[in-house]
């Protein structure tokens, strides 16, 4: 096998593990940052203004995520479904 397959072969399995490693890392949110998600690849983080009414107004319709709560993404569109994940990845409905 040519040199360079190889080099190719082995930096694509470096990516898969590096994916799978990064989706296991927890979410990282901090109070003050706002998160949205604007579609298929399109997620994005900024601060807050500090206002009072700016917060006043951001959960005048907010409701709060409930535990036990899965994302997931099918088809282009993000969803979310009550249950949890084992391990492997198996959904259970709690």
């Amino acid at each position: 096998m040519p040199k360079l397959s190889k080099t190719l072969i082995a930096t694509a399995a470096f990516a898969v593990i590096a994916t799978s490693a990064f989706s296991e890392a927890a979410w990282d949110f901090k109070a003050g940052m706002a998160y949205f998600y604007g579609g298929p690849g399109k997620m994005s983080a900024m601060a807050m203004a500090p206002a009072e009414k700016n917060h006043e107004a951001m959960m005048k319709n907010a409701k709060k995520v409930p535990d036990n709560t899965v994302f997931f993404m099918s088809n282009g569109s993000l969803y979310s479904t009550s249950g949890r994940l084992d391990p492997t990845g198996n959904f259970y409905v709690n």
